[in-house]
């Protein structure tokens, strides 16, 4: 081809060329929008429904207009949701976290095994309905009920990535079963329980006089050391420091390709083949994490031995990243919800998510209580956020009643990621593993339970300690 033939190449006018883009528009337009509408009307600024929740419902709203609902692109805002998942986790990996010295290590890790362990009940209660409502004819895959814990504790990637793991598997035994729409309600569903519910138990305890409102500082502003540390890159030199933290995350998120690339074309025998290898793909965020983690543990190594000589990392910037991953994840997620296959789960689904609130409110509540003393409701307010929405619902609970952050509260839901990871891996391999017959299921219903009563017994081991020796003496 002639390098100066500019017929037979891309053109900017066609429409192939702005699809993508405008998708992209579109997403940003309904956050602004849902922003707008979390401003403007005192029921939705009261609920602390996130704006990004409420742009996803826009578009919901969108598509049902006649002539609008091709604009809204399903399979784009499924792969923007996807990779955000990722990107976002990425970015918080790289950050230099350090437990400060309101935050003990072994409260971090109890927090951790909280997260996992409401996980795990989430999963108990959604699978046992499923196969329930399987077994007495149904037609829901009964292993759909997993997909609650992904919906309400991990948030609209997880639902989608699973929920479309299990679509594969239920085509292959002959059910029709629309996955990644039931995960994606799922985790709208969460976000409004999380917010809303919460709200309104708050509501509750101020009129029983055991909250108070405590006001936000006027100027409260973030620090100089809040946007830059010591010896960091200028913000501009040869190279942006924005562009950096960007093209840091880039690289990470790249290696992950390729290292989940790699493993597709290795044999890992039946396990790897039936189980590991769909669901690898789905472990994005996870590998995404643990590449992050490794990345910037090669920088340390890097400065300790001078070959480095200045802080590439930035806290702040990094935080902004992940935040703008996250919401724009949730309006794709949102958005990428179809009710054509809706009317077929909707018992089962109102049904689960009912439970499913119930449940993760109790349970969180209660070990909140022996897990917090001093910090309760504190506790409670930001575990609950996150367990059924995001961790940046968690905070605006929690800062409704402390705003400084002046409870441990905080720390604790930050930097208990890793310590949850390390303890819901068994969960996510398990979802692998149930979806591929009903007896499998009823396996992992086997062990969730176990693991769960494990988990338990562990956060509350020091109040049982506590209550044999009382009765001894």
């Amino acid at each position: 081809m002639n390098v100066l033939d500019v017929t037979s190449v891309m053109t900017f006018d066609r429409p192939e060329a702005w699809q993508w883009l405008i998708q992209f528009c579109i997403l940003a337009t309904a956050l602004l929008l849902g922003n707008v509408l979390r401003m403007q009307v005192p029921f939705l600024k009261k609920s602390l429904l996130p704006s990004a929740l409420l742009g996803g419902v826009l578009l919901l709203v969108f598509k049902a207009v006649p002539g609008c609902r091709e604009l809204v692109n399903k399979p784009m805002m499924e792969i923007v949701t996807y990779h955000t998942l990722g990107l976002g986790f990425i970015a918080l990996a790289l950050k230099n976290n350090k437990i400060e010295s309101k935050s003990s290590p072994m409260k971090v890790i109890e927090t951790g095994a909280l997260t996992a362990s409401s996980y795990v009940i989430q999963g108990i209660v959604g699978l046992v309905m499923t196969i329930l409502f399987f077994t007495f004819g149904k037609k829901i895959f009964y292993a759909s009920g997993l997909l609650l814990p992904m919906g309400y504790g991990q948030g609209p990637g997880q639902a989608l990535n699973f929920g479309k793991i299990f679509t594969g598997w239920a085509s292959q035994q002959g059910m029709d079963f629309a996955g990644a729409d039931f995960g994606l309600s799922i985790a709208a569903m969460g976000f409004i329980v999380g917010s809303v519910v919460g709200v309104v138990y708050m509501n509750i305890l101020r009129r029983r006089g055991k909250l108070s409102r405590k006001k936000i500082v006027a100027n409260q502003m973030n620090k100089l050391e809040d946007y830059e540390g010591k010896n960091e890159i200028p913000d501009a030199e040869s190279i942006d420091k924005l562009s950096v933290q960007i093209c840091m995350v880039l690289f990470v998120y790249f290696l992950v390709y390729l290292f989940t690339n790699w493993i597709q074309g290795m044999e890992l025998g039946k396990f790897g083949t039936n189980t590991l290898k769909p669901m690898l793909w789905g472990f994005n965020f996870l590998l995404g994490t643990l590449f992050g983690i490794a990345f910037k543990g090669l920088l340390r190594r890097f400065k300790k031995a001078r070959i480095v000589q200045r802080e590439y990392i930035n806290n702040y910037m990094l935080n902004r990243i992940g935040g703008f991953c996250f919401d724009i994840m949730i309006v794709a997620g949102t958005a990428a919800i179809s009710f054509e296959e809706f009317g077929k789960f909707i018992v089962p689904f109102v049904i689960i998510c009912t439970l499913g609130a119930i449940v993760t409110f109790a349970y969180v509540l209660i070990v909140s209580k022996h897990l917090y003393p001093n910090y309760q409701y504190e506790g409670f307010f930001s575990m609950f956020g996150m367990l059924t929405g995001t961790a940046s619902n968690g905070m605006i609970l929690l800062r409704e009643i402390d705003p400084k952050f002046e409870t441990p509260a905080a720390n604790n839901l930050v930097l208990q990621s890793l310590a949850a990871i390390v303890f819901g891996f068994p969960v996510l391999l398990l979802m692998g593993f149930a979806p591929q017959s009903l007896r499998a299921s009823l396996i992992t219903l086997g062990v969730l339970v176990v693991f769960w009563v494990a988990l338990t017994l562990f956060m509350l081991r020091t109040e049982i300690f506590k209550k044999k020796s009382k009765h001894k003496e």
